[in-house]
This record gives C-alpha cells, structure tokens and sequence, in this order.
C-alpha cells in the first residue's frame, strides 16, 4: 500500500466518522473534549484532584460515543477519563427550544 492509498483511507474512514457523528451528535445531551479524544455522552462527572502538587482531573462519562477511527465499536456504557490537561464540556443545545 503507498502513502498516497494510506492517505486516502483515512480520508475516506474520517469522513464517514464525521457523517457519524452528525447522525448520533442529537442523541446526546453533553460533547468532552480532552487532549486525546473527543466524546459525546448523557451523562458527565467530574472532579479535580491533586496530589503531591500536581492536579488532574477525572472525568466519568454514561451512555457515549468515542471519536476514534480505529476503534471498532464507538459506544460505549461507560467511560473513566484521567487527564493532566484541559478539559471541555459543553452542554449540546437543545433544538426544541
């Protein structure tokens, strides 16, 4: 396989997890954004903690969906994030109101 089909392939597998996540983004009441992976779920926790000096964050997700291309299966029930770096989440507007 050249770099040019490799390049191709994970242009192709991108644009249908974008399609994807357009199609589940209104099952979902929150999107979480860490340093390594991007996560839509209904239900989010989260708490900081230090030790030693150092602070992280743990972050508990119910019911989400993983954007991750080389993942097999993007559902998942449950989710337990430890980070060291930014975190953000967003509550997804409600398109009723």
């Amino acid at each position: 396989m050249s770099a040019e089909d490799l390049e191709r392939y994970e242009t192709e597998i991108e644009l249908q997890l974008y399609q994807e996540y357009k199609a589940v983004l209104p099952m979902f009441r929150y999107v979480v954004e860490t340093e390594r992976r991007f996560y839509l779920a209904n239900d989010v926790k989260m708490g900081a903690r230090s030790e030693g000096g150092r602070t992280w964050f743990e972050i508990e997700l119910e019911d989400a969906w993983v954007w991750d291309m080389y993942r097999p299966a993007r559902f998942v029930q449950h989710v337990r994030v430890v980070t060291f770096k930014d975190v953000n989440i967003e509550e997804v507007p409600d398109k009723d109101a």
